[in-house]
């Protein structure tokens, strides 16, 4: 089942997060996003471009806004989510991230 994210910096609509049925993952800026801040990158290792990111693992950024310790495990049951679902959490726990970036379920009717 493939799931994706809106991803925002700043409450701006940053890009698309994407888990494929493959397990790849595949992070695409948003064009009106890049034309207007080209240099506004989420990460380091992420600048700002048309093309897309893909990898076969959760890109380490996005895996960093997960929470840790206790605070995973609370979001884990609360949520019924199991700790190596690393884009349920994500999706779960990123709404309202601490800092600049913020992950927003697409097609999420269960938590509309």
């Amino acid at each position: 089942m493939m799931r994706q994210g809106i991803v925002k910096y700043n409450n701006e609509l940053a890009g698309i997060l994407t888990e494929g049925d493959n397990g790849e993952y595949l992070f695409v800026y948003d064009e009106t996003y890049a034309e207007k801040y080209p240099n506004q990158f989420i990460t380091f290792n992420m600048p700002v471009t048309h093309g897309a990111y893909r990898s076969k693992r959760l890109f380490p950024f996005f895996d960093g806004l997960i929470p840790e310790g206790w605070l995973l495990n609370i979001a884990a049951e609360s949520w019924k989510i199991n700790k190596n679902d690393r884009m349920g959490l994500l999706l779960a726990c990123c709404k309202n991230a601490i800092g600049a970036v913020s992950i927003h379920p697409i097609n999420d009717t269960a938590n509309a």
